[in-house]
């Protein structure tokens, strides 16, 4: 049970998510005109030149798309409904939802599910115990978002074009297909219905969503409010394909070949996401994966330890700050001879921190290692060379030697 301490901070740090996704277009056209007045301190002679090559106009339409963007995460945030209650006016105030009929939810704790009007059932899962415990006296300032939080909002915008765009079909074939195949060959004549699968680290949902529309049963698992609000909008309120434009790349003029690479449109989603057949299995449960999988005793509908037949981790385990964990509890929640099939990088999330977590960082040797001694046997291990959320028009690209491995559970 939650106290209701937890449950303030909680819907305190919902509230500033929301409120970021709000003030968007106020702080990324402010960072824009800034570019306005440093074109103001130039010499007459150097801002005529900047004025035949068309700058002013390129301002002009970085602001047209920002505005653009903002009206997509606007309707992304017009209804936080997943959460259970309203984010009110643009102060950043708690709406008036009734908690008795209508509970305040946690990202990471509370029951709460939604159903979906589309072809199948999809839901929402907060696991744990409802609780109607509100803060007493919800801060009424508004929230400045910092950089760090635009940020998240930006690196948001950029999944979107990875998981449920045309353009991150490319970047989508080289993790996920190996993924899904080495899943569908492993349970090679198995009715894939009876099959659990869990993707944690689920982020906007495609690769759960794909596992589901195999026929597996699939569960994601995410705990970032930034992906679950706006996974929630593409999984249960998106109507036909390519219903939105975005332009994810007008944050940055560095490393720009050309004024149409970073003005981008990118139409979403490529592909309907109420396509499920009838009567698939696939949920979302938002919270910590450690918190909900990992724990002791777990709700008698939802069970965990030994039920589940396969996770997938696509750049996932690097997220943890104590990696030892991580694999026990991939380990437990796996039943016999389940399957863990993993792809990503070493990118220790935690390394390094602010905020002083503690942070365990092993090189792939050694984490390979680990998962030997806690109770797996690694196959099929090799070098995925990919991209992440990258835009394969810019000067820059970074490229990941992502490791892969089928890893089966050969004991308790």
């Amino acid at each position: 049970m939650f106290s209701e301490e937890e449950v303030a901070e909680e819907q305190v740090h919902f509230q500033n998510v929301v409120q970021t996704f709000r003030q968007y277009a106020r702080y990324s056209l402010s960072a824009n005109h800034r570019r306005r007045k440093d074109l103001s301190t130039l010499p007459l002679a150097d801002r005529a030149l900047l004025d035949d090559l068309g700058y002013k106009k390129k301002l002009q339409e970085v602001d047209e798309a920002i505005l653009a963007n903002a009206k997509f995460l606007n309707k992304i945030v017009e209804n936080p409904e997943i959460f259970g209650h309203d984010v009110g006016s643009e102060d950043g105030e708690l709406g008036g939802t009734d908690s008795a009929n209508h509970p305040s939810s946690l990202s990471r704790g509370l029951f709460h599910v939604l159903s979906a009007p589309t072809k199948c059932q999809r839901e929402l899962i907060m696991p744990g115990k409802l609780c109607s415990a509100r803060p007493s006296d919800p801060r009424k300032q508004r929230y400045n978002p910092t950089e760090f939080d635009m940020d998240k909002l930006r690196s948001t915008l950029k999944l979107f074009v990875r998981d449920w765009s045309h353009d991150g079909k490319p970047e989508r074939d080289a993790c996920y297909e190996p993924m899904k195949e080495a899943l569908m060959t492993y349970f090679e004549g198995k009715n894939r219905e009876t099959i659990r699968v869990l993707v944690p680290g689920a982020g906007l949902g495609r690769l759960a969503y794909d596992v589901a529309k195999l026929g597996f049963a699939c569960q994601a698992n995410e705990f970032s409010h930034y992906m679950l609000l706006a996974s929630f909008l593409i999984l249960n309120k998106t109507d036909a394909i390519e219903e939105y434009t975005i332009y994810p790349y007008v944050h940055s003029f560095s490393n720009v070949p050309r004024r149409e690479a970073m003005l981008k449109a990118v139409q979403i989603p490529d592909i309907s996401p109420s396509d499920l057949p009838q009567g698939s299995s696939f949920s979302l449960v938002a919270g910590d994966f450690e918190e909900i999988y990992g724990a002791e005793h777990t709700d008698e509908d939802e069970p965990q330890a030994g039920k589940w037949d396969a996770v997938l981790t696509c750049f996932f385990i690097d997220t943890a700050k104590n990696i030892v964990n991580y694999l026990r509890v991939l380990h437990r929640i796996l039943a016999p001879g389940g399957v863990w099939i993993n792809l990503g990088p070493l990118l220790w999330h935690f390394e390094n921190n602010e905020n002083n977590y503690p942070s365990i960082e092993l090189d792939l040797d050694e984490v390979k290692a680990l998962a030997r001694k806690i109770g797996f046997e690694l196959h099929n291990e090799r070098t995925i060379e990919t991209t992440y959320s990258s835009n394969e028009e810019s000067m820059l690209g970074y490229v990941y030697h992502a490791a892969f491995w089928k890893a089966t559970k050969v004991s308790q």
